[in-house]
């Protein structure tokens, strides 16, 4: 699994949307600190109520100067339908090849539910050189991260 102080694992993905446009974590640096929100699925209740208190504090968090990115392997349609539906003024990646989480290390099964390869949910800070300088994984996905620790990790890196 990705830790800090490792280089971010570079990788192309599509942002939400009903014209879905090609996005390259890479070519997103000069925004950093970039803070990368994984997420098992659109619409589940955990899922949106992690991304909902990401929202509800989206400001906070841009005054440390991040960028966020919630990513999930959702397809961008379905994403932009959640993005809409909750009022989300992040970016939204999907990652159904699951390019990231495969990069990032964070898939999971979900046998009871039949889904596979899905993403855990983890936060990863990203600073301007490309480094990593905080990392979260849940320790069981209903879990969410710690928030505060979020926007402190996105100071820290700006």
């Amino acid at each position: 699994m990705v830790s800090d102080g490792d280089s971010a694992p570079d990788f192309t993905a599509k942002l939400a949307g009903d014209e879905p446009e090609e996005f390259t974590l890479s070519e997103q640096f000069g925004e950093a600190p970039l803070v990368l929100a994984f997420f098992p699925g659109a619409f589940t209740p955990p899922c949106t109520n992690e991304m909902v208190a990401f929202q509800d504090d989206l400001d906070a968090l841009r005054e440390t100067g991040a960028t966020l990115y919630g990513i999930s392997a959702d397809s961008p349609f379905s994403q932009a339908a959640f993005q809409d539906e909750h009022g989300l003024e992040f970016d939204l990646v999907s990652d159904m090849d699951r390019a990231a989480i495969e990069a990032y290390d964070v898939s999971l099964d979900i046998d009871d539910l039949g889904l596979q390869g899905v993403a855990e949910r983890a936060v990863f800070v990203i600073d301007g050189d490309g480094t990593v300088t905080y990392s979260w994984v849940a320790d069981d996905p209903t879990n969410e991260p710690d928030y505060d620790a979020v926007y402190e990790a996105a100071e820290a890196a700006a």
